[in-house]
């Protein structure tokens, strides 16, 4: 989790109020967050993944100082139209199709300022962008920059300048070599033709996303009194709320927000936007939750206490809160605004003796025998998109999705776990092969039998990246993982469209189907820009456990 070191007198001054060291610490422990020093000059805050809003000082102070009932309630933040545009070129289409970009005028940037500027833009890197692969941000002295500015994509040979604290101009291809932004974050453009650009009217390249900026038009000194700030991805709605988070905090360094046109090849945009979002409080919910009796009068105060506004039994968000997609979300920050101190502890009425679940036990036992074969154990998400599930795996499975997902790149559930071993190769193209690695994981699928209408299983994929692998090599292993749960299995032919027809079987136990064994079809391959042959076994451990337990 990243860790933030703040001015101790600059955040009193930016929370207003000023508390004992002792009572500081103890209230800075109960926000949500795990205080690892405070002393006579600094703060040291390790702030959770799931609060990048408190990635900055001004982040950090303004949670505080509502937590503390000093300024409770929505922090309103006003946006003024800069009458300028940004143009996005359909060539980025395919490459890195969105960004969001703001403008913020009237900051008196000086060392500790543009400190903090950088400060915020790598620690939302490296969490809430994912190292730059989900958001990549770039920050811009306005005043060295010709609108409007366009967003497009061209061959890197074709895209000549001077990167940020480098010597000379050289082109992007080379970048990714001689530059050690380049060789950072070169592996997520490679094998692109195209790279993307932001251009100026004066043709002054701004920079190559997700790599590095321009030092001409790239780089805030203590001259700079106005920045053009841009988020660039592959998700519109988490652009946006990159931005917000950005342009609250220097807004709350003195600046001011002005918004931009973004004119897509099909459509127009502002940003940003900093309107509250809006979810009705199921107040009963969140008192069986807790265990409390909340009534609505109470509970308004301590969302108040939380940044939050309140009307018409409507919760207003944040718009820089990229955490609050449930009621439970809701919850959660209420039971920190009531103090988990206050919370009374209560012995359970029902007498049990603990014993660890059998199905872990055996969980547990297979991912020991995979280990022991040199295999490297990942852990993914439950959540994924039809892309990744479908599309690229040439199936057409029925997926669940989610009502009110927050990002396109996590909007459904998933069916089944191979293609989340085949995301994990994507993404580690630039590592030494052989890659050999196994995941366990819940898949989702209707079940009107069930009482959510849903049924959710357990299972196991094993993906083998390697030149010379094939359908033995993954055979051999699931021969020596059911001889070592001492079960016998039987092997039928099948088809399926993700494996390569007449290198893919049905595997059984007890007569119950539980698995798929295989060689990953070249197409799927491509469409996940594998170059290396992949060997798959996809099991179902719920039925497999279901399955030893019977005979």
């Amino acid at each position: 989790m990243p860790t933030i070191t703040i001015n101790k007198q600059a955040f009193e001054k930016l929370t207003g109020k000023k508390l004992p060291v002792e009572k500081l610490k103890d209230r800075i422990s109960y926000l949500g967050t795990d205080l690892e020093n405070v002393t006579k000059d600094e703060i040291t805050v390790e702030i959770f993944p799931n609060r990048p809003d408190m990635l900055s000082i001004q982040g950090f102070a303004r949670a505080f100082s509502s937590f503390i009932g000093h300024k409770t309630g929505l922090k309103n933040y006003e946006v003024e139209d800069s009458k300028e545009k940004v143009i996005i070129d359909k060539s980025v289409s395919k490459i890195r199709p969105y960004t969001a970009c703001a403008i913020v005028k009237g900051i008196k940037y000086d060392d500790e300022k543009i400190k903090e500027a950088i400060d915020v833009q790598e620690k939302l890197h490296i969490t809430y962008g994912r190292n730059r692969k989900k958001v990549a941000i770039g920050i811009y002295p306005f005043e060295k920059i010709k609108t409007p500015i366009t967003f497009m994509a061209k061959k890197p040979e074709d895209i000549i300048f001077q990167p940020l604290e480098f010597s000379r101009k050289i082109n992007a291809r080379q970048i990714l070599s001689q530059h050690p932004a380049g060789k950072d974050y070169g592996h997520l453009l490679e094998g692109l033709d195209k790279f993307p650009v932001f251009y100026d009217a004066n043709n002054e390249v701004l920079s190559v996303p997700p790599i590095i900026n321009s030092h001409k038009t790239g780089k805030i000194t203590e001259k700079t009194k106005d920045v053009f700030i841009e988020c660039s991805g592959f998700d519109f709605r988490v652009l946006q709320k990159c931005l917000n988070i950005i342009v609250t905090a220097f807004a709350d360094m003195g600046g001011k927000i002005y918004s931009l046109k973004l004119h897509y090849p099909d459509k127009t945009f502002t940003t940003p936007d900093l309107n509250p979002e809006e979810m009705k409080l199921d107040l009963n919910y969140v008192n069986k939750l807790l265990g409390l009796d909340l009534k609505e009068p109470e509970a308004k105060k301590l969302l108040e206490k939380m940044g939050y506004g309140y009307k018409n039994k409507k919760v207003l968000i944040p718009s820089y809160r990229a955490d609050i997609l449930h009621q439970s979300d809701l919850a959660e920050d209420i039971a920190i605004a009531y103090g988990y101190e206050n919370f009374k502890a209560e012995i359970p009425k029902v007498a049990t003796i603990a014993e660890e679940d059998k199905f872990e036990v055996f969980k547990n036992k297979v991912a020991d025998i995979l280990v022991g074969l040199n295999l490297i154990e990942t852990a993914t998400y439950n959540l994924t998109n039809a892309k990744f599930q479908n599309k690229n795996m040439l199936t057409n499975l029925h997926l669940i999705e989610l009502a009110n997902s927050i990002s396109s790149e996590y909007d459904v559930l998933r069916s089944w776990v191979i293609p989340s071993m085949l995301e994990i190769l994507g993404n580690n193209k630039h590592h030494d092969y052989p890659q050999r690695i196994f995941g366990m994981g819940t898949v989702f699928k209707i079940n009107n039998k069930k009482e959510t209408n849903i049924e959710e299983n357990e299972r196991l994929a094993i993906t083998l990246a390697e030149e010379k692998t094939g359908y033995t090599k993954i055979k051999q292993i699931l021969d020596y993982l059911l001889r070592m749960l001492n079960t016998r299995y039987e092997i039928e032919e099948t088809e399926h469209p993700s494996f390569i027809p007449g290198r893919v079987a049905r595997v059984k136990v007890n007569n119950e189907k539980i698995a798929y064994i295989g060689e990953i079809n070249p197409q799927v391959l491509e469409n996940w820009e594998l170059e290396t042959p992949v060997t798959a076994l996809e099991l179902n451990l719920t039925d497999l456990f279901s399955a030893i337990n019977k005979i």
